[in-house]
């Protein structure tokens, strides 16, 4: 029975964001809202790994020895089936990022004017900005860039990349990403790792704003989207202006309430907590 609670509880942590990405106001509450997304998609793994040792050490009338040894087989394989692919997946998934990243790296540092130890600028008239975390992180503009931002905007976009380096925004999407690929195509939504990308972005823009405050940053955010050739991102434009029209509307709210944050995290404590109390319950059975 509690092997049987375990799989429903996978199934629906594995469906939960399908109704979170819908949830909006959660994006006022970011870090919050990040933890929630971790200890949803981390308690489904948790819950497919327990299914096995739960199947296990749950006493039960078992018709015959060789349909308990059936059953005990059946339960083995898929949790260690599911710790083998989480396993090789991350592996795989790690290994491409880092190599893809010291790669770009080499190449920017190559190419790119030095302007002090880790910023790089780039010799193209498109203007953009991204950074490299990692060993050896850098920030890097376009030349365009330095040319279209005055002072105020072009210290709010180092601001955010210097935000994402400090904070190491890049392991949460890391995380999410191994969870994501090791989902299986049918139960995953890509929209759920969109949703957390926009996130962290969130997140950068919140350290930024304390730096530049929310009018330079802005107007940083429209240059760069406009300059990308993405939709019309004055106030009132549509959904599909993506992620930029959503971070410049979250500029004007306010940082969330303690209450707020306190919900949200105690709903991700909960959440983890969940394949653990199951085990033991059924375990004490």
């Amino acid at each position: 029975m509690i092997a049987g609670l375990l799989l429903l509880c996978a199934a629906a942590l594995l469906g939960a964001p399908h109704l979170l990405v819908r949830l909006e106001g959660m994006r006022h509450s970011p870090r919050a809202a990040l933890v929630v997304w971790q200890a949803l998609s981390l308690s489904a793994v948790l819950c497919l790994l327990a299914v096995g040792p739960v199947a296990l050490i749950q006493p039960r009338p078992w018709p015959s020895p060789a349909a308990q040894l059936a059953v005990a087989v059946i339960a083995a394989f898929a949790s260690v089936a599911v710790l083998l692919r989480l396993l090789m997946n991350g592996h795989h998934v790690g290994r491409r990022i880092r190599a893809a990243r010291s790669e770009h790296r080499d190449l920017v540092d190559l190419v790119g004017r030095h302007e002090g130890a880790r910023t790089r600028v780039l010799p193209s008239h498109r203007p953009g900005a991204y950074c490299l975390p990692g060993a050896g992180p850098r920030v890097v503009l376009t030349e365009a860039t330095l040319a279209a931002l005055p002072e105020d905007q072009l210290a709010a976009v180092v601001a955010h990349e210097e935000a994402h380096l400090r904070e190491r925004h890049d392991l949460i999407l890391e995380f999410f990403t191994v969870l994501h690929t090791s989902t299986p195509r049918l139960l995953r939504t890509d929209t759920a790792l969109r949703e957390v990308a926009l996130l962290v972005e969130v997140l950068a823009d919140r350290a930024a704003r304390e730096e530049v405050g929310e009018v330079a940053l802005g107007r940083a955010i429209v240059a760069l989207a406009e300059a990308a050739g993405l939709a019309d991102l004055t106030p009132g434009a549509g959904a599909g202006a993506g992620a930029a029209v959503a971070r410049i509307r979250l500029l004007a709210v306010d940082d969330p309430t303690p209450v707020r944050s306190l919900a949200l995290y105690t709903v991700g404590v909960a959440v983890l907590v969940l394949p653990p109390a199951l085990t033991a319950l059924a375990a004490a059975s």
